[in-house]
C-alpha cells in the first residue's frame, strides 16, 4: 500500500523545512534506510531517511521548495500503484476494496485503525525491571538554553568499541558550533540509535552503553514507555505507522545499528558523504563539495577539510566569473530563497520588535579623557586596549548601581539579575551572534579586552561554545569602527536593555561658556517599557557618561 511521506518536525522551533536536495527521483527504488533527500530547517541541514521500501511514485516539493510540517512531500509504494486518491484525501484502506461493500468495509477499517489508538496509552503503564541490566541510554545534552535538537557530525566509536569515561564518542552540531559529546560511562558502545548526519531531540535516546551482551533492547522499551523521546522499538511495524499520526516521532532514529559508510565517495550521480556543516562552509565559499577530500570515517567529508581546502582552478573560476559581468545600461537582479537561519533571526527580532514595547535614550559622552587615558593604559597593558573594553567596562560598573537596569521580563515576573553578563554583538557572514563576557564588573579592563578579542574570534571562526554565548543579562551592539554617528538596536531577548554605542568624532562643543574642539560619542539605550521606565534608563546613562568623561573611576 502506497504511504505518505510527509515533512518531520525535526525540531520546537521549526514550521518548516527546505529541500536543499533530492537524492532520489520518481521511479527509483527506496528501501528502508536509504536517503530520500536534504531537508534544511532552521538549525541545520539533515538527511530525510525512508522507513518504507517501495518505489518513489511520487514527488510533491522541488528543490529549493519549503514546505509546512506535516505538508506531503512524496508517496512511496509498488510500482505502477495509483496514489492520486491520497493526494485527494481520500481514505487509502477503503480505495483499495472497490468492489466489494464500501459501508461494511469503512466499519471494519475504521475499528481497525481506532484499536491500536486505544491500546497505545496502556503500553506505557507497564512497567518493565531494568535494575539487572548494566547499562546506560546515552541521550542527546541540552548543550544550551536555546538548543532543542542536535545533529551527529561524525561517530567517532562504533557498536562493539570499547568505551571509557572522558573518552569522545561523537562530534554533535548545533545551531552555533560543533561540539563533542563525551562519554560518562565505561564499558562498550552497544547501540547507536542515529546515523551520522541525522539530527535528534533534546533527551532522545542516541546511544547505549554497558557491559557487553547487556540486553539493551529492554532498556529501550522501558526508556520508551518512561515517556522519553527514543529510538523506536524494533518492530518493523511501528516506522510505517507513527509518521501518520505523529512526525517527530516518525522521525526518531532507527534501533538498527547503522554503519558510517552509508554515502558514497565524489563520484558523479552519487550522493557525497558530507557533513552538513561541511556542505554548509563548502557553498559558502563557493567550493565544489565533490573535489573535496575526506579525512573523517569512512573518507566522511568534515569541516576541516573544507576549510583546509585550496582551490587548484581559482584562476579560471574568476575568470569565467568575469565573463558573465552584465552589459553597461542592462538591467539585471538576482534572488535568492531565504535561508533557515535567516528566518528565524527575522522571526526572533520581529517578535522582540513588537512584542516588547521599545523606546530609546540618546546621550553625548565627551571622549577627550577617555582618549587620553586609553593612550597611557595602552603603554602598560598586556594586550591593547580598546575603546569598546572601555564601553564594557563602564557599563558593567553603571548596572551595579543601576541593578533595574540588568533585569529581564518574564511574563507574570521580573527578574532582576544579581550577576552581570554583558553580551557582545558581533557580526558574521550568516548573521549576528552574542558571545558573553560573564561577571564584566569583576573584570579589569585587560581582562575584558583579553575576553572581547578570544570570543570575538571563535564567532567569526565559527568556534563558540554553548557557554561562550549563554546568559547574557544586558547587550552591547558598537558600530563606531563602521563611521556610523548614532542607531538605535532591537533588545536581545530576555534582556530588558541593549545600548548601541555609535563612533568617536571630533566636533565644537560648548565648556564653561566658550566653545572647543572636543571628541563627542552618542550612545541610544533602547527599553523594554514593561520592565524599565524613563527615569531609571535615564539614570543609568548618566551614570554611565560620567564614568566615561572620567575613566579613573572606573577603576574604582
Amino acid at each position: 500500500m502506497a504511504e505518505i511521506i510527509r515533512m518531520p518536525k525535526m525540531s520546537d522551533t521549526m514550521e518548516e523545512g527546505v529541500i536543499a536536495s533530492w537524492l532520489k527521483k520518481v521511479g527509483d527504488t527506496v528501501k528502508p534506510g536509504d536517503i530520500l533527500a536534504e531537508v534544511e530547517t532552521d538549525k541545520a541541514t539533515m538527511e530525510l531517511e525512508s522507513y518504507d521500501e517501495g518505489v518513489l511514485l511520487y514527488i510533491g516539493v522541488q528543490e529549493k521548495d519549503s514546505v509546512p510540517v506535516n505538508g506531503v512531500i512524496a508517496i512511496i509504494g509498488e510500482k505502477g500503484e495509483a496514489y492520486e486518491h491520497l493526494l485527494n484525501g481520500s481514505n487509502p484502506s477503503t480505495e483499495s476494496k472497490a468492489d466489494t461493500s464500501k459501508s461494511e468495509e469503512q466499519k471494519l477499517e475504521t475499528k481497525e485503525v481506532k484499536k491500536p489508538e486505544t491500546e497505545k496509552p496502556k503500553a506505557p503503564e507497564e512497567k518493565i525491571d531494568t535494575s539487572n541490566i548494566n547499562a546506560t541510554v546515552i541521550t542527546m545534552p541540552k548543550m544550551s538554553d536555546t538548543m532543542q535538537e542536535g545533529t551527529i557530525s561524525t561517530w567517532l566509536k562504533k557498536v562493539g568499541d570499547t568505551v571509557k569515561s572522558g573518552e569522545i564518542i561523537a562530534e554533535v552540531e548545533t545551531d552555533k558550533a560543533t561540539m563533542e559529546l563525551e562519554s560518562y560511562e565505561d564499558g562498550v558502545l552497544l547501540y547507536i540509535g542515529v546515523e551520522a548526519g541525522e539530527s535528534v531531540p533534546v533527551d532522545g535516546v542516541i546511544a547505549v552503553i554497558g557491559e557487553k551482551g547487556a540486553d539493551f533492547q529492554t532498556l529501550l522499551k522501558a526508556q520508551q514507555s518512561g515517556g522519553k523521546e527514543s529510538a523506536p522499538a524494533e518492530n518493523k511495524e511501528a516506522p510505517k505507522q507513527e509518521p501518520k499520526t505523529e512526525n517527530p516521532a516518525g522521525y526518531s532514529a532507527p534501533v538498527t545499528q547503522v554503519s558510517a559508510n552509508t554515502g558514497s565517495g565524489s563520484s558523479t550521480g552519487e550522493r557525497v558523504k558530507a557533513s552538513p556543516l561541511a556542505k554548509k562552509i563548502a557553498e559558502e565559499k563557493g567550493l565544489d563539495i565533490r573535489a573535496v577530500s575526506g579525512s573523517g570515517e569512512g573518507g566522511r567529508i568534515v569541516k576541516r577539510d573544507v576549510e583546509n581546502f585550496v582551490p587548484a582552478v581559482a584562476a579560471a573560476v574568476a575568470t569565467a566569473s568575469g565573463a558573465t559581468t552584465p552589459a553597461l545600461g542592462q538591467e539585471s537582479f538576482h534572488e535568492e530563497k531565504v535561508s533557515q537561519m535567516r528566518k528565524v533571526i527575522a522571526k526572533r527580532l520581529a517578535e522582540s520588535k513588537f512584542g516588547a514595547p521599545h523606546f530609546y535614550l540618546t546621550m553625548e559622552i565627551n571622549m577627550d579623557k577617555a582618549m587620553e587615558a586609553r593612550k597611557s593604559m595602552n603603554e602598560i597593558s598586556p594586550v591593547k586596549i580598546s575603546f569598546n573594553d572601555m564601553v564594557i567596562k563602564a557599563s558593567a560598573a553603571a548596572l551595579r548601581q543601576h541593578p533595574k537596569v540588568n533585569s529581564s521580563w518574564l511574563g507574570d515576573k521580573i527578574r532582576y539579575n544579581d550577576h552581570i553578563h554583558i553580551g557582545m554583538a558581533v557580526a558574521v557572514d550568516e548573521g549576528l551572534l552574542v558571545p558573553v563576557i560573564r561577571f564584566a564588573d569583576q573584570l579589569s579592563l585587560s581582562q575584558i579586552s583579553n575576553q572581547a578579542k578570544t570570543l570575538g574570534g571563535k564567532a567569526k571562526n565559527k568556534e563558540l561554545q554553548p557557554k561562550d554565548w549563554e546568559g547574557n543579562t544586558f547587550t552591547i551592539s558598537n558600530l563606531g569602527m563602521f563611521g556610523i554617528d548614532e542607531f538605535t538596536a532591537i533588545i536581545n531577548p530576555p534582556d530588558a536593555c541593549i545600548l548601541a554605542v555609535g563612533g568617536i568624532k571630533e566636533t565644537v562643543i560648548v565648556k564653561d561658556g566658550q566653545m572647543k574642539i572636543g571628541n563627542v560619542m552618542k550612545v541610544t539605550l533602547s527599553c523594554d517599557h514593561r520592565v524599565v521606565d524613563g527615569a531609571i534608563g535615564s539614570a543609568f546613562l548618566l551614570t554611565l557618561k560620567s564614568l566615561l568623561e572620567d575613566p579613573v573611576r572606573i577603576l574604582i
